[in-house]
């Protein structure tokens, strides 16, 4: 029941609806939250990290997530799952794919290792599926990393990769039109390339990631 409070009249909802469908109105309605089926862990490890965002060489401490990216008429999305190296806050290595998959991140630790063989990182993520199975746990430990989880509900434990990911989306994502995934596919790669070589960073002294990184070696 909806009561006028102008004069105190009262009208049925369904009167309602049918007075809106005559005048074109249509209700806004916020989209209902996706419950994403959750898995329950093999494992987890301690927040090691312990929101000590600051490194003194390479490959002393790496941080990666995933988020994702979907457009209007496409009912596919796609991800991005990169690693932040946090001496320089450098992208060494990223994955793209349209499905979020173990696959999506261990062929990118991969190739993370096989780019730096010799790097025993503090490894540092949230506990997403992808980082609490027992195959990525052995990854790990076979590469000589000490493995760092975020606490359950605390983005900030993971708060440059975090800003990374809003970054990324301010400068080059919303706002803008794309033809399709493929397209912004394309446009993510040039943006990280753009990240690392030529975004100046207040914090590296004005720098960008790799030119603060080959200025300091």
């Amino acid at each position: 029941m909806f009561i006028n409070k102008l004069n105190h009249k009262s009208f049925s909802e369904g009167y309602i609806h049918r007075l809106m469908n005559v005048l074109g109105i249509s209700a806004r309605i916020r989209r209902k939250k996706v419950n994403r089926k959750k898995i329950k862990p093999e494992y987890t490890k301690e927040n090691i990290l312990s929101r000590n965002f600051t490194a003194s060489t390479p490959n002393e401490k790496w941080l990666t997530d995933v988020t994702e990216f979907s457009i209007p008429g496409d009912s596919r999305k796609l991800y991005l799952s990169p690693i932040m190296d946090l001496y320089d806050n450098s992208i060494i290595e990223y994955k793209l794919s349209f499905k979020n998959n173990n696959k999506l991140v261990f062929s990118m630790f991969d190739e993370a290792i096989k780019k730096h063989p010799d790097a025993q990182p503090i490894f540092h993520s949230d506990r997403g599926f992808q980082y609490t199975g027992n195959v990525f746990k052995n990854k790990v430990e076979k590469a000589g990393m000490t493995q760092s989880m975020s606490r359950v509900g605390k983005c900030i434990d993971n708060g440059p990769m975090e800003g990374f990911f809003g970054t990324l989306k301010t400068e080059m994502f919303y706002g803008k039109k794309f033809k399709t995934l493929e397209e912004l596919k394309g446009k993510i790669v040039k943006y990280i390339e753009f990240y690392n070589e030529k975004r100046f960073q207040k914090n590296l002294g004005c720098m960008a990631p790799l030119e603060y990184r080959n200025h300091a070696s």
